[in-house]
C-alpha cells in the first residue's frame, strides 16, 4: 500500500505542477481551477489513498463501478461527480450518491433526475454536456446536446425540483470542425458559458480538459479539469 501511495502522491504532484503552470501561463490564480480525479476501473482503496493525499473531488462514468465505490467511501469528505453517459434506468442509483451529474444532455434525463433527487431528498448539481461534434441528429458521438439546444435544456434543469443548474461540460471532439483543436473547442465552450450566465448567473462551472489536454482547458478558462490516467496510471485491458 505504501508503494501505491507513493506512486499516487508522485503522480498527483506532477498533475498539480501542470495545473499550476497552466494557471500561471494564463494569468489565473491556481485556486480558480478544481482538480477532479476520475477513478474509473480503480478500486475503493485507491480512492481512500487519494483522500489521504488531499483529493476532494472524484468522478466516475459507470454506475456499476460508482455505486459500490461511493458506498465503500461514504465516510470520506469527498464530492462525487458522475461524468459518463447516463441511462434513465440508472438514475435512481446515481441520485443517491452523486453530488454533480456532468452529463445532462436531454429532457428525458432531466425529468428522471428531478424525480429521483426529490425521492432521495437531495439536490443534484447539474452540468449540461455540450457536444461540439453534434451532427444533424443534434447529439455527439459521446453524448451531449448540440450548442443550439443549450438554452432550452438549461431552462428545463433550472426549473426542475431537486436540480441545480451549475454550468457546462464538454469532451474534446474526435471528429468535426474541432477535431485536433482542443483549445478552440474549449474556447467555444467558454463562449457558450458566457451566453448561459446571462440568463443563469449562478451557472459558473466549466468542466473541460482531461489528462492529455488540461493545459488547453485551463488556458481557455475551465474551472474544473477531469484527470484520470495521469494520476492513477493506465490499467491493462482485460482479456
Amino acid at each position: 500500500m505504501t508503494d501505491r501511495k507513493d506512486e499516487l502522491a508522485a503522480n498527483l504532484a506532477k498533475v498539480e505542477w501542470r495545473i499550476a503552470g497552466a494557471c500561471a501561463a494564463a494569468g489565473r490564480p491556481r485556486e480558480d481551477v478544481t482538480l477532479i480525479v476520475v477513478t474509473k476501473t480503480y478500486p475503493a482503496s485507491d480512492v481512500r489513498i487519494l483522500a489521504e493525499l488531499g483529493v476532494r473531488h472524484v468522478a466516475e462514468n459507470r454506475d456499476q463501478d460508482a455505486a459500490p465505490k461511493a458506498a465503500a467511501c461514504a465516510d470520506l469528505p469527498l464530492t462525487w461527480h458522475f461524468v459518463g453517459q447516463l441511462q434513465t434506468n440508472k438514475v435512481r442509483s446515481v441520485a443517491n450518491y452523486a453530488d454533480f451529474v456532468q452529463s445532462v444532455d436531454r429532457s428525458r434525463l432531466v425529468t428522471a433526475l428531478s424525480k429521483e433527487a426529490e425521492r432521495a431528498g437531495r439536490e443534484l448539481g447539474c452540468l449540461l454536456q455540450v457536444a461540439l461534434d453534434a451532427g444533424v441528429s443534434g447529439r455527439g458521438e459521446r453524448g451531449g446536446v448540440a450548442p443550439e439546444g443549450v438554452e432550452e435544456l438549461a431552462g428545463l434543469v433550472a426549473g426542475a425540483p431537486g436540480l441545480r443548474l451549475d454550468g457546462l461540460m464538454t469532451v474534446a471532439p474526435l471528429t468535426g470542425e474541432y477535431a485536433g483543436r482542443e483549445q478552440a473547442a474549449f474556447e467555444r465552450l467558454m463562449d457558450l458559458s458566457t451566453d448561459l450566465r446571462r440568463s443563469h448567473p449562478a451557472a459558473t462551472m466549466v468542466s473541460a480538459g482531461m489528462s492529455a489536454d488540461l493545459e488547453q482547458a485551463v488556458a481557455a478558462g475551465a474551472t474544473h479539469v477531469r484527470v484520470g490516467s495521469a494520476v492513477l496510471g493506465v490499467r491493462p485491458r482485460l482479456g
